[in-house]
Formats: C-alpha cells, sequence, structure tokens
C-alpha cells in the first residue's frame, strides 16, 4: 500500500492512493411517509426532486442540494425503519447522529423553519471555531444541523462535555 502525504488547507493528511475518496456525494435516509418527506425537504427547505433511476422500483425520492443529493427510502420497501431513533439528551448539545447543512444565514434559517413550525431543538450555539449551528429535527425524527460560517459571531462559546447515557 503506497501512503502519499500532503497538506492542504493548513491540515496534514495521509491517505492511501488507491482509495482516494473525492467526496461525500449523497445519503440516503429511510422514510415513513413520502408526501411528508418531499414537503418538508421541497417545500421548507427548498431543496430540488431529482429523477431517480427507472430500475428503482421501491418507493422512495431524490433531493439535491449544491454538490450533494439525499436519497429517500420508504421503510414500507425495505428492512430499515425510519428517522436516527432516540437522540437523549446529547441533541441539546448536537451529540447526536446528524446531517450538517452548510446556510449563508442561520438567523434568516431559523426564522424560515419557525415560521414553518419546525421546532428548533438546539441552537443557535457557536461552535468555538467561527461556526454558528441551529438543530432540527425533519418530519421522521433525522437530526439536521444547519451551520454558518460566522466569525463575527457574539454569541457566548460554552464548553460541551459529554453527556451521560444513564445506562441501567
Amino acid at each position: 500500500m503506497a501512503l502519499n502525504f500532503g497538506i492542504r488547507n493548513g491540515w496534514f493528511r495521509i491517505y492511501n492512493s488507491f482509495m482516494h475518496i473525492k467526496k461525500l456525494d449523497h445519503s440516503a435516509l429511510i422514510v415513513s411517509d413520502l408526501a411528508r418527506t418531499r414537503h418538508f425537504y421541497g417545500e421548507v427547505l427548498g431543496m430540488l426532486e431529482v429523477a431517480r433511476p427507472d430500475n428503482f422500483t421501491f418507493a422512495g425520492c431524490w433531493f439535491r442540494g449544491e454538490g450533494f443529493e439525499l436519497h429517500f427510502i420508504c421503510e414500507s420497501d425495505t428492512t430499515a425503519v425510519a428517522g436516527f431513533g432516540d437522540l437523549g439528551t446529547g441533541a441539546k448539545k448536537g451529540l447526536a447522529h446528524h446531517l450538517g447543512l452548510e446556510v449563508e444565514n442561520i438567523r434568516a434559517v431559523e426564522s424560515h423553519l419557525r415560521t414553518n413550525g419546525v421546532p428548533i431543538v438546539a441552537g443557535p450555539l457557536p461552535r468555538g471555531d467561527g461556526v454558528t449551528q441551529l438543530y432540527v429535527l425533519d418530519p421522521d425524527g433525522t437530526f439536521l444541523e444547519f451551520f454558518q460560517w460566522d466569525p463575527e459571531s457574539n454569541l457566548v462559546v460554552e464548553e460541551r462535555g459529554a453527556v451521560s447515557r444513564n445506562i441501567r
């Protein structure tokens, strides 16, 4: 195995030249209701629905954002269940499985989501490196982070420590 070493954007990286991953192209999510999913991702978030391959005969839909896609599969046509499950109290600090979506104006996004009845789970929160984060749940409980690079933010950066699972 040949390793390549390089510096990009100030970060040192090592990668296997036989498997150079170019980018994260899409994420597939299981949903319970395609109409509700189409409304949320198409109407509320403003993503573009795109055609799926003709040989995909299971229920689903695809949406495209800038440089990525989200592929939705109806849970009635697979063995997986919709949503991310119980996120626990870690969600209040962003400490749970989530998809991060960069936006230009976090305050405008927050207002738009509230206007459309989307409850805010956490945020806006400063991440501590010039990013402001906002967390919501989609209709199936998929945890979404909206974030904006905002080095001028005046939000107080607080420590985000571990969250106990309270396992019995």
